[in-house]
């Protein structure tokens, strides 16, 4: 089983980026890592009146890529899909978990991509640049 993996920010481009590796692992049997990155271990207590909130940016980050593979197991159930924070900027996270988890493919979506220069946004220039494995650019703007 190979593995992919996908990161997630809350964007309607990082979405079409996982529902494009969603639908291919569903194809193909592998299993598919969505990963949302943050880039401080800050835990902050937050009290409002008797109430008190902890926010933890990695427990944050875990939910977030949490609530879009649900989304994406329900598109298709047949699916191998985990999900996870990982530490680190984006690109750095990306990358790290490729080579943690041996990935085969990192999914990107192509956001940035405008005027005559078409060019790609930073994430996914950063991770075409630096990936240990192949890069899957999604067209997800045109």
């Amino acid at each position: 089983m190979s593995t992919y993996i996908v990161g997630v920010d809350g964007s309607e481009t990082a979405f079409k980026a996982a529902s494009r590796a969603a639908e291919l692992a569903a194809k193909t049997g592998d299993k598919l890592l969505v990963l949302s990155a943050h880039s401080k271990d800050n835990t902050e207590v937050v009290t409002i009146g008797s109430d008190t909130w902890i926010l933890d940016d990695a427990d944050q980050a875990g939910k977030l890529a949490e609530r879009i593979a649900v989304r994406l197991r329900e598109e298709n159930p047949e699916a191998s899909i985990e999900s996870g924070a990982v530490f680190g900027k984006p690109v750095d996270a990306l990358i790290g978990a490729a080579k943690d988890n041996s990935a085969q493919v990192i999914f990107v979506g192509n956001v940035g991509t405008h005027g005559l220069g078409r060019v790609l946004g930073s994430v996914a220039t950063g991770v075409i640049h630096n990936a240990p494995c192949d890069v899957y650019v999604v067209r997800t703007v045109d």
